[in-house]
């Protein structure tokens, strides 16, 4: 090998070593064990007791890996990996008391990237997390969709999240699922007119609520706006729908 081929492989490796992951576990001596094997491998680790702790987490900590466990309290570990692969392809790896071929099948079909049955050798657990950062780290991931400005509005589609910038400021808004699906659907085409159908079916598709519930939506998304300076985002056109303008 020569030796920048060495060095650019070492580069590699480190970075795997020095990798995040989040821990998804509700019994903290499970967690406390599973953290340990994974700092002598000089990995850095979070912890989160249940989901709607993990999914923060890995919004705001964006981990290279999650180690996530099926069975706990309120969401469970099926729904949060769910939500995982919607938001993107960050590796995760299940953790179960459940020794079943269908329920490991059904993980890897939700795009899980491995399974660990417990009670499980926390030495065999930090091999594979080691083994899917080499692999994941390592290799081209697939394009994300890209982040979208429309004035000061930027929309990150990777993790549902938008913020209004400025000159030395950027704020983030606190938007529903339906608030930021009507706001990115017009984004993507932001004079063009939307009829109040096309956002139902683009943003609602399995509601059974009436047009003028996308009213609703539009009146408190607007409301969300405007508290950040941006007046009338997104515009009414009489009789027609709604569009989103950049001439702020």
């Amino acid at each position: 090998m020569h030796a920048t081929e060495s060095s650019s492989a070492q580069a590699q490796w480190d970075r795997s070593l020095t990798a995040l992951v989040l821990i998804v576990e509700d019994e903290p001596d499970i967690a406390d064990i599973v953290a340990a094997y994974l700092h002598r491998e000089g990995l850095r680790t979070l912890r989160a007791h249940d989901g709607l702790n993990a999914l923060a987490l890995h919004r705001s900590a964006r981990p290279d890996l999650v180690l996530l466990d099926v069975q706990m309290p309120g969401m469970d570990g099926w729904t949060v990996l769910n939500t995982l692969r919607q938001r993107g392809d960050t590796p995760v790896i299940m953790l179960t008391a459940l020794d079943q071929d269908l329920d490991k099948l059904t993980a890897l079909r939700m795009g899980a990237d491995d399974y660990v049955v417990k009670p499980f050798n926390p030495a065999e657990v930090a091999a594979r997390v080691r083994a899917v950062l080499r692999r994941t780290l390592n290799a081209p991931r697939e394009a994300t969709p890209g982040i979208l400005r429309v004035g000061p509005l930027v929309i990150d589609p990777q993790n549902h999240s938008v913020h209004v910038e400025g000159d030395g400021y950027s704020h983030e808004l606190l938007l529903t699922l339906t608030e930021y699906k009507l706001l990115h659907c017009m984004a993507l085409a932001p004079s063009r007119i939307f009829s109040r159908s096309e956002l139902m079916l683009q943003c609602l598709p399995e509601s059974e609520a009436l047009e003028r519930t996308v009213d609703s939506h539009v009146s408190k998304l607007r409301r969300k706006l405007d508290d950040v300076g941006l007046g009338n985002v997104p515009a009414s056109v009489r009789g027609v729908g709604y569009r989103l303008t950049a001439d702020h």
